[in-house]
């Protein structure tokens, strides 16, 4: 097993995104694999012996991590500086609080969204689909964004306008919460970068399509919710997180590795 820390994440992720922050930030030298989306459930059952059925997973020190927030947990506790947990056990405790909240009223809400709205423009699923497939079904853009839209549509319940519409209002309520919790303060926790800060800017990521952050789906995707909401401070705020703290990786393993050799 490498002695370098491998993690396995989907390239447009926003939960993915918070990993590989994670491990930006802490300036970790590591490699990432990328199998093909829902071929990755397969691999992660593997990895970890039937414990996670999705990414991201980290391989550290011999042990094989699924979940952000227990692998951001054992990140801490192997690199500790620079730390995403405040010292002060009442702030770290309300860290961890917010971590577990976004995690969970915004991140699956964001992603039902976002495929839901990646699924009306088929050309550009096809295209992002096919960019994330093994080479022999790459140059199969239809059959790739035809797949994509399945996967998405069974597993998150993407395919539901009703549902979309709820995700819509889950996720304004989320911006409400960050731009609550902000109030007059530029974090959420104290006054540095903390986990419970990484963790919002990265599921709002899709939102705002920083720099800094993931490529590949273009502003028009989301921009009905978006346009809208231009100006709200909770926005510009993950824009700037990004921009203070997001370093850029440059090392490591590209999704070309064959899928099948994946998880060997």
């Amino acid at each position: 097993m490498s002695s370098r820390p491998i993690l396995w994440h989907i390239a447009i992720s926003h939960y993915n995104e918070k990993i590989r922050w994670a491990l930006d930030y802490k300036e970790v030298d590591h490699e990432r694999r990328a199998p093909m989306p829902g071929l990755h459930m397969a691999v992660a059952l593997r990895l970890t012996h039937g414990r996670c059925a999705t990414f991201p997973v980290l391989e550290l020190d011999g042990r094989r991590i699924g979940d952000s927030t227990a692998i951001i947990a054992a990140l801490e506790e192997r690199y500790p500086d620079p730390p995403l947990y405040p010292a002060r056990p009442g702030d770290r405790a309300r860290a961890l609080e917010l971590e577990d909240w976004f995690d969970r009223e915004l991140g699956p809400y964001m992603r039902r969204y976002a495929f839901h709205e990646l699924a009306r423009h088929r050309a550009l699923f096809g295209q992002i689909a096919s960019s994330a497939a093994p080479r022999w079904l790459a140059r199969y853009r239809g059959a790739a964004g035809a797949y994509g839209r399945v996967f998405t549509r069974l597993r998150f319940g993407a395919g539901s306008d009703r549902r979309a519409e709820e995700a819509r209002e889950r996720i304004l309520i989320a911006l409400d919460e960050l731009e609550m919790r902000l109030g007059a303060g530029d974090y959420l926790v104290g006054d540095r970068f903390t986990v419970a800060d990484l963790t919002a800017a990265s599921l709002f990521y899709p939102m705002v399509l920083p720099p800094e952050g993931p490529k590949g789906m273009p502003e028009s995707v989301l921009a009905e919710l978006t346009e809208p909401l231009a100006g709200r401070r909770g926005l510009r705020w993950v824009r700037e997180m990004f921009r203070r703290h997001r370093r850029r990786w440059s090392t490591g393993l590209r999704s070309d590795v064959p899928a099948e050799r994946l998880a060997s």
